[in-house]
């Protein structure tokens, strides 16, 4: 298959424009810790039956191991956190506009750590797509009746360190990689086990994580909205930016996976009612051009 890193990351895209919704309606009802550690345990579930149906090969040296401990606790634990935290001051949608700097990050600390360069071509694409994704920020406003409180200093603060998690993840991802093939869905299962040996017993002892089922049977929707995010998100969705970054240099990948706030327009069109400006439209056909362009790259 052509593009297989490229086609994985624009899959991550889709997924994650639904996954941001779930979470974000999610987290309003049943708290941020609480969705966040119980979409890691739900994954963890769906991965575990996902690689004993599959038999997928688990041979993986220690410092891969290591390295994709360090991605799940990086990305998942500290960037995730921070990502959620927003979610809850600014929504799905301006959170996602802020991580847009993630790309770019990315980029930096893949060159300093990884010596990855690009062609202009590539450089072209990587600014062509960006370009979009920021004339979307500035164009669109939030929506006065918004039900997320606005708070700009906290949702500023806590969108760049989820943007700085998820760029420091990638990067050890792909040193994992790099050493060797890996199956993507155990790549995924240790990345999120990692992340749930820190970020679960740190929940008990802060005692801001509660009984599951006391939560979710007074919060239903909270429940299914967790339960779809979590299939899309940390089992599909970060199952395909593995394969992503896997198959292509880790800033191309993270650009393209960054597109998930044009791809959530028309979904925030339909759910929320919300009309599209044409800003907002002219910054998509942008986005949308600089991926082709990496595509072609």
């Amino acid at each position: 298959m052509p593009y297989p890193g490229e086609l994985s990351a624009l899959v991550t895209a889709v997924l994650w424009s639904f996954t941001s919704i779930c979470f974000a309606e999610a987290s309003i009802r049943a708290g941020t810790l609480q969705v966040n550690i119980t979409r890691l345990l739900l994954a963890v579930l769906f991965l575990f039956i996902t690689i004993a149906i599959m038999k997928s090969p688990l041979l993986l040296s220690s410092s891969q191991i290591v390295n994709l401990s360090l991605s799940g606790i990086i990305g998942l634990v500290f960037g995730d956190t921070y990502l959620f935290r927003a979610y809850q001051n600014i929504g799905a949608r301006l959170s996602h506009l802020i991580m847009a700097l993630s790309p770019a990050m990315t980029v930096i600390l893949a060159f300093i750590f990884l010596g990855e360069k690009f062609s202009l071509l590539g450089t072209i694409g990587i600014f062509v797509t960006l370009s979009g994704i920021a004339f979307v920020a500035f164009e669109k406003n939030e929506h006065p009746d918004s039900k997320y409180k606005i708070n700009k200093k906290n949702g500023i603060i806590y969108g760049l360190l989820g943007a700085l998690g998820q760029a420091g993840g990638l990067i050890f991802a792909k040193k994992a990689f790099q050493e060797g093939d890996i199956n993507a869905f155990v790549a995924t299962f240790i990345r999120i086990l990692a992340s749930i040996i820190i970020i679960l017993p740190a929940g008990l002892i802060m005692k801001r994580y509660k009984n599951p089922l006391k939560i979710f049977t007074r919060e239903k929707k909270a429940f299914v909205y967790t339960v779809a995010g979590s299939f899309m998100g940390p089992f599909l969705g970060i199952t395909f930016s593995l394969i992503a970054v896997q198959y292509t240099k880790v800033g191309i990948a993270a650009t393209i996976m960054s597109t998930s706030p044009i791809l959530m327009l028309p979904i925030i069109r339909i759910m929320y009612k919300e009309k599209l400006s044409f800003g907002s439209i002219i910054g998509a056909f942008i986005a949308v051009a600089g991926v082709a362009i990496l595509f072609g790259n």
